[in-house]
């Protein structure tokens, strides 16, 4: 068996990202994949602008609080307004350009109204409440980077410099079936010995959340003929095919077969708790990818090594999860033989719980989760210990 960090190298190794390319609206790139670095043309702020509401002033004007000022002029957000005169104040929003000649924004609540003139109740600082033009954005300088993944952030990004489109790479296309005769879909009664499908929603909410194109081949009978015209059909329909159950040692666990029938299984097995029997291998031109049917253990493994095989698949940049130093609040006094991946919740303290129920089949624990909590072979745990926690959200962005 392979360990979990041998499996995850050797998964990013094989890992190629797709080449194709188009350009969609700025509107309709969220969760695509950048293709090509963007540069700006323009400088953000163009002008240096008022961070407030207020009056633009000369500091030299200010020698005291409480100086009288006549208001020369009112600039609004949008307009250009006319160089200040000494000794006189401009009723400024914010937004809105700086005069030449301010050095200065005092905010209004400092500044008392007087007909046409304004007192100004405070000593102003040069600079205080400018925005200065380019602080942001240069023009020429790179806001995004190739292999960029695009998310709210980098979409207002992209307009804040006028980018009405982006070059993406194409949505990779994953293909999903599940095996085992006891699967049933939800909507149909259960008869005795059947249990609903749930991997194929779990799954099709992971793929789907990455930004993929799924193709959902559903439940396959558990025969080996009927695995291998599923997976011959999905091999040529996509880039990854990605199963759920049939890759461990049972009698009737043929999806393993199939592949070695139609192409080839490179990885086999990997010493981790929950997930041990999961495949890699290639069928045609596609990844294959087999999941262990236990909820629980196809959700770990999926967060764990399928996600980042199928983000650099998509061409993005950074596909490793980051995991952080954790106060325990649960003793874990078994050592187990395998890396163990425990579902745990953060508490009010800043401390992690566990889910009392550890089975690979209990698959509330991961709706219960804000985490995993990840135990090295042979590794103990008593309250107030440091643990290395996984946050979902490292794992289902």
């Amino acid at each position: 068996m392979l360990s979990a960090d041998q499996l995850l190298d050797a998964l990013l190794q094989r890992a190629h990202g797709v080449t194709e390319t188009e350009a969609v609206a700025v509107t309709e790139a969220l969760g695509r994949v950048l293709a090509a670095p963007q540069t700006s043309a323009i400088t953000v702020p163009p002008l240096d602008n008022s961070a407030m509401d207020g009056y633009a002033v000369r500091v030299a004007d200010i020698v005291v609080a409480g100086v009288r000022l006549p208001v020369s002029q009112r600039i609004l957000a949008g307009a250009v307004g006319q160089p200040l005169q000494p000794g006189t104040a401009a009723r400024i929003f914010t937004g809105a350009p700086v005069p030449p000649g301010a050095d200065a924004v005092m905010m209004q609540e400092y500044c008392e109204a007087k007909g046409d003139d304004v007192v100004i109740n405070a000593m102003p600082h040069p600079g205080e409440n400018i925005r200065r033009a380019g602080e942001d954005i240069r023009s020429g300088s790179q806001i995004l980077a190739a292999g960029t993944r695009i998310g709210a952030a980098e979409m207002g990004l992209a307009a804040s410099v006028g980018l009405a489109e982006l070059p993406v790479f194409r949505k990779l296309k994953v293909a999903c079936f599940f095996t085992g005769d006891e699967l049933v879909t939800p909507g149909t009664p259960l008869q005795p010995g059947q249990i609903y499908n749930s991997n194929r929603y779990t799954l099709s909410g992971l793929v789907n959340g990455l930004g993929c194109e799924l193709i959902d081949l559903g439940i396959v009978p558990d025969t080996l003929e009927a695995t291998e015209a599923e997976l011959a059909r999905a091999s040529q329909e996509a880039d990854v095919v990605i199963t759920s159950g049939g890759v461990s040692v049972g009698e009737a666990d043929y999806v393993k077969a199939a592949v070695e029938k139609l192409g080839r299984v490179e990885m086999w097995k990997v010493a981790m708790k929950p997930g041990k029997p999961l495949v890699y291998g290639r069928v045609s031109n596609a990844d294959f990818i087999g999941l262990p049917g236990n909820p629980v253990s196809a959700f770990v493994t999926f967060c764990l090594f399928v996600r980042p095989f199928l983000l650099k698949r998509m061409g993005a940049a950074n596909v490793l999860y980051r995991a952080f130093a954790v106060q325990a609040d649960f003793a874990w006094r078994k050592p187990g033989t395998r890396r163990e991946f425990l579902r745990a919740q953060l508490q009010p303290d800043g401390r992690l719980t566990l889910f009392p129920n550890q089975s690979s089949g209990v698959l509330t624990s991961c709706a219960w989760a804000d985490g995993l909590v990840d135990l090295e072979v042979g590794q103990t745990v008593q309250p107030g210990d440091w643990v290395r926690f996984i946050p979902l959200s490292e794992l289902l962005a």
